[in-house]
This record gives C-alpha cells, sequence and structure tokens, in this order.
C-alpha cells in the first residue's frame, strides 16, 4: 500500500492528460487562455492534486455527496494507511460509476434509435395518405417558410381593436403564487413561473378589450405558510397601460381564483399534484360557470360570457385545461415552461439514474403523457424561442416540425388533411413591466459618486456589508440554488482567475432561506458547494450571498449592478426563458449568458452581451474580464440593451397574444335550453351513475336493479336520478333492459358509446294510444365533443391499421381485428376484437395515432373484445361533467358505481368531487395490461384514499346503503 496516493495521482493525472487534444480545440471568448489544458492551467493557479481535480470536477457531477465525503475524511486521515486504502476505494468506486455511466449512455442511444424506427414509418404513411396532387405548391415558399408550421410575434395578424370585452382563465396549480412580495426561490416550485403567470393576468387585464382575468391555482392552508394563500380571492393590481374603452363593471380586473384541492393541510411539491387533478377541474368548473354568468348579467345582456380561452401553464395545469376546454367547448392554449422530455433526456444523458429511478423522483412518464395530451386538445402551443420549437417539442410524438408544416399549408389553401391536425406554435418572448425602468445613471458621469444615504435602498446596504471594496464593478447572478443553473461553475470561473477577482466582486441572489439545514436536499447540496468554494478560494470580501430580499427589492438590485458598471450572469446548463436577461438589460447591465436555449434567441434582438459555453469556467471568467475591463464595449452593450429592450415589454407580449387568440375558430358553449327546466333531471337532489364494466349482463342488470331499490326509501325517494353509463349501444342498453323487464324511464339519461353519445328516455303515445319508449340524443353534447374528429379519415386509416394486426401460427396470419359498422357510430368507430391475447397494447396505438396527427381516444372494452375510438374531448368522465352543468346538478351529490376493473377509461372515473362506491364482488373481469394507456402507476392518476371513494364487498341493497352512509349520503 506504500506509495498508493501517488500512484491515484498519476492514475488520475493520465486521465486528465488524454483530453489534451479536445482541451487544445477549445476556443475562448474575448481571445484570452488559448489551448492550455485543464491540468497546466490549474497547476500554474496553484498547487495541483489530480485526485482532488477529479472529485470535484467529476465525481460532484455524480452527485455522489457520500463519495465526496469520502475524499474529505481521507484527507482528514493521519494515517497515510488509512488514508491511502480510503482513497484507493474510492477509485474502484470512481470507476464503478465510469462503467455504469457507460451503460445507461449505450441503452439509451439504442432507446433513441429504437423511437427514431417507431416514428420515421408512421411519419412518412401520414404523408403518404394525403395524395401527391395536394402537395403541389407545398415544396415551394410555404413548405420552406416556418411560419406556416409556428407563428412568431409578427407578420399578418387580425387587429386588436377587433376584441370586445373577453374574458380569460389562466391555470398555474404549482408553487406559491400571490400578487405581491413572492417569495422567489422559497421552493423549486416558486420561481420563474409563478412570476410570469402573475404579471401576464395583470398585464392582459390591463389590454383594451379584456373584461377580466382569472388566475386559477390551489388553495394552500397549510402551517408554515403565509395565510393569503388559503384566501379564495385576491385583487391583482392592474398595470400602467390600462386603456379601457367601455364602462368597467364590478367583476373585471385580474384575479387570482385559489381552487381547494387535495390534502388541507398540506402543500404539495409540482409531482405530488397528479392525483388531485380532477377534483381541481371540478372545483374550476363550478367558478368559470358562476362566474360566466356574473360577467353576462353586467356586461352580455344576461348572456354568459364564457371565457375566449383557457390557457394551461406546466403539464399538469395542460391536463386542467385539456379536461377544462373540453367540458365547456371553448379554445385551449398551452405554455409548457419546461418540458418533460427535455428534462428526461438531460438526466439521462448524466447517467446518475436509470429511467425507472427519474420516474419515481419526478413521476416524468406522467408528465411527458400530460404534455401529449396538451399537444392533443390545444388550438395554439406558446413558445419562448425557435429553439424550444424545433428541438425540446419536436421530441413528442404528437408534434413534428415538417409534417406540421405540411399540414399548416395544405389548412391555408382549404385542402383535405384526412382528419389530421397539429397545434399552432406561436412564438412570443416573456415579458417585463416597463414601470420599474430606471434612467438615473449617467454613463458619462462618476460611478463612484455615491449617493446620500438616505436615498439608498436597504438591500444595497446588505448586499455591500460582504465586501471590503463595494466600488468595484458588481458581476450579478440572480438563480436559485439547483444544480442545472451552474452556480457552482460561476463561483470557480471567479476563484480560479486572479484578474477577474482584482478587478470586480461577485453578488450571489440564491432565494429565501432560514437555515442551510432546513432546505431541501438539492438545494443545500448547492449552497454548502457554493460556500465551501468560497472558503477554499479565500473569497470573503469579494462576493456577496444574502439570506433574504424581497421580490420587490429585486430592481434595485439589479440598478446596484448597474450603478457599479457591473454586469448580469445566467450560466444555466440550459435557459428555457431568461426573463432574468430581459430584466437585467431593462435595468442597463449588459449580460454573460449561456448559449443553450432562450438566450441565444434574447441576444439576437438585444445584442447586448456575450453568449459562452456553460461548461467551460475558463470562457466564462474571459467574457466577464472582457465586460467589464473594456468600457467602449460596456457602454455599447448597455446602450442596444435599452434601445431594443421594447421588444420585450408586457403591452407587445398581449398584443400578440389577444391577436393569436382572434384567430382561433368558433366555438361555443351550449348547455341549456327553455324546454331543459321541465326535465327531470332539473328536480334532482342525487344522481347516481351506473358505470360498471366487464360484467355479465345478468349481474349488470342485478347492480341496476340494487342500486334503484336502495334509494326508494326514505330522504333519497323521489330525489334521486339514475344514469347508466357504458361502452354499448344505445340499442344494445334497450335490449338489456327489456330483456330484464326493466323499463328505460328508470333513468334519466344513457352515456353510450364509451362517453361519445348522450341520449335521454320519453315515454309516449303513437296514434293507436299505444305507449312506446323513444331516445332523444343529445345534439349539444356532440357540439361540445367533435373538436378536431378525424372522421372518415381516421376510419380509413384505422381500418388499414386493423389488417396489420394478426396473429401468427408458424406460416399463417390470422388478422384478428374488424370493423364493427353495426355499432360504430358519428363520434365512435367500433372494431371487434377476435383474440385479446395477441393486441398491441393500447398505450402504443395511442402513440401511432399520435405520430399519424390523429387526434382521438382509443378504449379496449367489453374485456378486450371491442375496441373504440372516440373524440379527444369524449369520455365518460366529460359526459357526466356536461350533464352537471347542463342540468345544474351539484358534483359532490353524485355518485359513481364502479367494478374493481373495467374498460380503459376506467380509472378516469375515480377522480373528482363525485363520490365513488367501488364493488369488489367476484363478478369482476381481471384487469388486462394491455386495457390501459397508463406508463405510470395508478397513484399517480387516482388518491385512492380519499374519503370520497369508499369500497364494499358484494352488490346487495343492504351493501349499497352501507356505502352510501360512509358518504354522508342520506338513506333513512
Amino acid at each position: 500500500m506504500y506509495g498508493n496516493d501517488n500512484w491515484i495521482n498519476s492514475y488520475l493525472d493520465a486521465i486528465l492528460d488524454a483530453g489534451k487534444g479536445a482541451a487544445a480545440a477549445r476556443g475562448r471568448v474575448g481571445g484570452g487562455g488559448g489551448g492550455d489544458r485543464p491540468s497546466l492551467l490549474l497547476r500554474e493557479r496553484g498547487h495541483f492534486s489530480p485526485a482532488r481535480y477529479f472529485v470535484e470536477e467529476v465525481i460532484t457531477g455524480y452527485d455522489e455527496t457520500d463519495l465526496h465525503k469520502t475524499w474529505l475524511r481521507a484527507n482528514a486521515m493521519r494515517s497515510p494507511q488509512e488514508k491511502n486504502t480510503r482513497l484507493e476505494n474510492m477509485t474502484w468506486r470512481i470507476w464503478n460509476l465510469a462503467r455504469k455511466k457507460k451503460e445507461f449512455e449505450k441503452e439509451e442511444a439504442n432507446r433513441l434509435s429504437k423511437r427514431r424506427l417507431e416514428t420515421e414509418k408512421p411519419r412518412n404513411d401520414a404523408t403518404a395518405d394525403m395524395s401527391e396532387d395536394l402537395f403541389e405548391g407545398v415544396k415551394g415558399e410555404d413548405a420552406g417558410d416556418p411560419s406556416v408550421a409556428y407563428g412568431d410575434s409578427t407578420g399578418n395578424t387580425p387587429r386588436i381593436s377587433s376584441i370586445d370585452k373577453l374574458y380569460i382563465v389562466l391555470i398555474s396549480l404549482h408553487g406559491l403564487i400571490r400578487g405581491e412580495n413572492m417569495e422567489l426561490g422559497r421552493d423549486s416550485d416558486t420561481g420563474g413561473q409563478v412570476k410570469y403567470v402573475v404579471e401576464l393576468a395583470k398585464a392582459l387585464s390591463s389590454s383594451p378589450g379584456v373584461y377580466r382575468v382569472d388566475l386559477l391555482t390551489r388553495q394552500i392552508s397549510a402551517p408554515n405558510f403565509d395565510r393569503g394563500y388559503g384566501e379564495p380571492v385576491e385583487v391583482l393590481a392592474s398595470t400602467s397601460f390600462k386603456n379601457f374603452k367601455y364602462e368597467k363593471g364590478e367583476s373585471s380586473g385580474a384575479y387570482i381564483i385559489r381552487i381547494p384541492f387535495g390534502p388541507k393541510d398540506k402543500y404539495l411539491a409540482k409531482e405530488q399534484i397528479w392525483p388531485f387533478i380532477q377534483d381541481f377541474v371540478d372545483g374550476a368548473l363550478g367558478h368559470i360557470v358562476q362566474m360566466s354568468k356574473t360577467i353576462g348579467e353586467e356586461i352580455g345582456s344576461g348572456c354568459p360570457v364564457w371565457p375566449a380561452v383557457v390557457h394551461g401553464h406546466y403539464a399538469s395545469a395542460g391536463v386542467a385545461a385539456t379536461l377544462l376546454s373540453g367540458a365547456l367547448n371553448v379554445p385551449m392554449v398551452f405554455t409548457g415552461h419546461f418540458l418533460g422530455k427535455d428534462k428526461l433526456e438531460g438526466l439521462l444523458k448524466q447517467g446518475r439514474q436509470t429511467r425507472e429511478q427519474i420516474n419515481i423522483t419526478y413521476k416524468i412518464m406522467r408528465r411527458i403523457e400530460a404534455e401529449e395530451l396538451s399537444l392533443d386538445a390545444s388550438e395554439i402551443v406558446i413558445a419562448s424561442t425557435r429553439q424550444e420549437i424545433e428541438e425540446q417539442w419536436n421530441l413528442y410524438d404528437g408534434f413534428e416540425v415538417m409534417l406540421a408544416r405540411k399540414l399548416r399549408a395544405l389548412v391555408k389553401r382549404g385542402a383535405n388533411c384526412f382528419g389530421r391536425y397539429m397545434p399552432r406554435m406561436v412564438i412570443i418572448p416573456p415579458g417585463v413591466e416597463f414601470g420599474q425602468m430606471i434612467h438615473d445613471f449617467d454613463m458619462d458621469g462618476d460611478e463612484d459618486s455615491p449617493s446620500p444615504a438616505s436615498e439608498d435602498p436597504s438591500i444595497w446596504s446588505e448586499i455591500m456589508r460582504f465586501f471590503t471594496n463595494p466600488r468595484k464593478p458588481m458581476i450579478l447572478a440572480i438563480a436559485r440554488p439547483y444544480a442545472e443553473k451552474n452556480i457552482t461553475t460561476l463561483v470557480k470561473a471567479f476563484g480560479e482567475c486572479r484578474p477577474l477577482r482584482e478587478l470586480a466582486n461577485l453578488t450571489l441572489i440564491m432565494g429565501n432561506r432560514e437555515a442551510i439545514s432546513k432546505m431541501h436536499k438539492v438545494s443545500a447540496a448547492v449552497l454548502t458547494s457554493v460556500l465551501t468554494l468560497i472558503d477554499e478560494y479565500d473569497l470573503y470580501g469579494q462576493v456577496a450571498y444574502p439570506k433574504h430580499h424581497k421580490h420587490s427589492e429585486v430592481p434595485d438590485i439589479y440598478r446596484l449592478a448597474a450603478r457599479t458598471k457591473g454586469a448580469f450572469v445566467n450560466v444555466a446548463y440550459f435557459e428555457q426563458f431568461g426573463v432574468t436577461l430581459i430584466e437585467a438589460a431593462m435595468h442597463g447591465l449588459p449580460i454573460i449568458a449561456t448559449k443553450n436555449g432562450a438566450p441565444v434567441e434574447i441576444h439576437q434582438v438585444l445584442d447586448n452581451g456575450l453568449l459562452v459555453d456553460p461548461h467551460d469556467q475558463h470562457a466564462i471568467a474571459d467574457a466577464l474580464c472582457k465586460m467589464l475591463s473594456e468600457k467602449q464595449f460596456w457602454s455599447r452593450c448597455r446602450e442596444n440593451g435599452l434601445k431594443n429592450i421594447h421588444q420585450f415589454s408586457w403591452p407587445e407580449h398581449c398584443k400578440n397574444y389577444l391577436s393569436r387568440i382572434l384567430t382561433l375558430g368558433p366555438r361555443h358553449p351550449a348547455f341549456a335550453r327553455k324546454e331543459d327546466q321541465k326535465a327531470p333531471m332539473r328536480r334532482r337532489k342525487y344522481i347516481f351513475v351506473i358505470a360498471v364494466d366487464s360484467v355479465s349482463k345478468e349481474d349488470l342488470v342485478q347492480i341496476i336493479r340494487n342500486c334503484i331499490e336502495a334509494t326508494r326509501t326514505g330522504t333519497l325517494s323521489g330525489l334521486t336520478g339514475f344514469v347508466l353509463s357504458t361502452s354499448l349501444t344505445i340499442a344494445e342498453i334497450q335490449s338489456v333492459l327489456v330483456c330484464a323487464g326493466m323499463l328505460p324511464t328508470d333513468f334519466d339519461a344513457f352515456i353510450c358509446n364509451s362517453g361519445s353519445d348522450i341520449y335521454y328516455p320519453s315515454q309516449s303515445c303513437d296514434m293507436s294510444s299505444n305507449s312506446r319508449v323513444t331516445f332523444a340524443l343529445d345534439h349539444n353534447f356532440r357540439s361540445h365533443i367533435g373538436y378536431r374528429w378525424g372522421g372518415e379519415g381516421l376510419r380509413k386509416y384505422l381500418v388499414k391499421w386493423a389488417s396489420s394486426v394478426v396473429e401468427r401460427r408458424g406460416r399463417i396470419e390470422k388478422q384478428i381485428i374488424f370493423e364493427d359498422s353495426e355499432r360504430s357510430s358519428t363520434y365512435c368507430l367500433s372494431f371487434k376484437v377476435v383474440n385479446p391475447n395477441h393486441l398491441p397494447p393500447l398505450k402504443e396505438l395511442q402513440k401511432l395515432m399520435r405520430i399519424q396527427s390523429l387526434r382521438c381516444h382509443a378504449l379496449y372494452n367489453h374485456d378486450a373484445t371491442r375496441l373504440s375510438v372516440i373524440p379527444i374531448h369524449a369520455s365518460r368522465s366529460q359526459a357526466l361533467r356536461y350533464l352537471s352543468i347542463r342540468w345544474g346538478i351539484e358534483l359532490p351529490h353524485a355518485v359513481v358505481i364502479v367494478g374493481e376493473t373495467g374498460d380503459s377509461d376506467y380509472e378516469e372515473l375515480f377522480g373528482g368531487l363525485h363520490k365513488t362506491v367501488i364493488l369488489k364482488g367476484g363478478f369482476n373481469t381481471p384487469a388486462n395490461r394491455i386495457h390501459t394507456v397508463r406508463r405510470y402507476p395508478l397513484q399517480d392518476v387516482v388518491a385512492l384514499d380519499s374519503s370520497n371513494i369508499v369500497g364494499i364487498e358484494g352488490c346487495s341493497t343492504s351493501d349499497m346503503r352501507a356505502a352510501l352512509q360512509r358518504l354522508d349520503i342520506p338513506t333513512q
């Protein structure tokens, strides 16, 4: 073991020296540094230890904190033998980590290759299905014009003056949202998105033609959180460019509406929200319906004023917006903010976690499916940059740039797209509030001349107390302490460059904190690393890292950096929005920014700084030195930023936003009619929805009888209506009931064809005075679900696909899926399945439909002996929401009865404000994995421990009554 530390150093030094070629090829911003190897550079700047370098630069990249602790302990050992033993052990662990990373990289490369093969053929099929003559002319100007696939914030759009009294609904579910003194950085969910949605709501409400904006979020009444987060309504102060052209009503303006959902006394991180989204949707639906009526009374001559658009922010809000858009039949807009697939690809490349581990931590598959669903339902997707569209959204099954351009060109020419559709991608950069813009700094004046102390904001002294020489230019970084923000690389760049340390101070605004020990472990690890580096490089007196600041003080922090003729730096590994870069430019600060993501396009507009490789600390240091030492260059960057910043103003953002809304096709809610006032459902207090699948007809009839009998006595008698919700056709329902000797008029409504049709039974007499039952189709419901329905084009593709699904026995292939025209309807395409054991998983069929740009829901039902394909907004759960609005039924008074298993839409029937009874009798058929479209665990969809869900053994009348009593529904 003697001399083992020298062996380790030699071994690791050889590894570093192997990078000579790559290091020599690396350029430096500003021309400094040349191509010196990292090891040589480090030797020049102090004592070099390859082992230390490898641990700090490589191991910390794997987030192996225990390994880093081993290294620290080893250095603390007095015994050379014990120290060498630890170092040897650590080296083998390093080798193992490197091996694991290579395995992950290989697996990921194979997966990406497989994915390309899976998507290329369906994309080619989609193009082939559209006849060649339709594409004549597409290869010309339209095909090469990106605006055909997506639009930027310029171009030919309707005039904003044609907008009149709009009601807009924004949704952002996670984080701590309030109008003033936002606690940005308190946790990982309270950051740029929170600030963005609040300012967007304020700005939109101040725009001409907008009457009201509601920002819907979660009500939080948890301990240790401000009581304001539990207030149901908060009025937002409008921005300064208000310009109403009509009389303002009592309900106009911008509001935060907090909807209670999830555990009442617990704050939920965004990964924990998923099981409760349907609860939010039902609560939000009640608010929107009531508010639409209120606004209608104020400005709509008594007719409800429905939302012009429902806009979801982030994946979870995208699911909520999808369901609300479908229930109300209003257009949906979506902003992804930070997309799941991009995050997944990045995490897999790091090699720290397997796909399964990532999914457990981040619920990433649920998030990706939510983003795919948002693509299915959205009319417009708002992106901040072209890169977001072409490199991030292009990873999704439901979007592909070239096919989007072709479809867009066909739509412009009025040609047939054969049922295919892609949402319009629109580039609208985020805005900033110019009311905070300052012009009090004289570039030609003496920056060393301080203002009177009484005029200085308090945050200035809080920062300046850290500095030995506070007159030096300030390098400012504002970022939450997360690994992806790359703060440690910035500190290393500053600490290892003596000229930069002599030239400037560094200020790190890393959110708010009380004690590092009480922070989330990820944030705590980053902060600990930053403080360790400050100590290691002895940067005391040169780096400020205040514990607290108010959101209202952020403009003052920018002003301080500008007054010292400093610079703003953002070297995140990837930056989605880059709002801080825009804010810095607005306050006269030049920028040094990452070359990955939105900063590239921001820089193209502002031309006020330099872009750098965030992985290259020497390039960061060189860029900062150039900016702060070359005064003319600094002044030119400042002037360019101030001159061009108007393109990122909130008025400009809102003008582009609202003009896009005008391009949306007409979609209007269709609920109440005069004759509805006399209908039976209007008089019901409770509604029982029988949605038991995968049972025999005899068992279904018995369940129906017992359910009706359980409500015939006591307070429920005469106040209860019944709805049968099933995948059966109306003809099949009638046959089942007649054979059982039951009357269809025992029911108020039938939800059939898997939620694509609603019928109401009625009894009438013919000319011979013979009584007969008729069924009235709800045409209003059909108008709600018809959005983007593929119709005949979809049917033809499905028939073609069905012919390719075969059962192979030796050389013999036998088709197992056939079109069932007898059971098909206008909005339900039905197929018979001969052998369910050879069916492809439903999630694969859904993926194929998305790749083909066919927006629909595919469902296996009747124990996978049938396949139903229905519109994207059709489902049995959505049909219930429609009935609740049309007939004025309170969803907490609805009881849905299901079995232990069911059709592939079965899980959607659990969530929401209604009550659910699960029948656990022996008549249920075991669930098959191919039934479900899920790529994630059931607990990511349903809160099975909810007090609204009860399970009972058996289905007798007494069992039913016992279940209702547990749900606090009176039966006596």
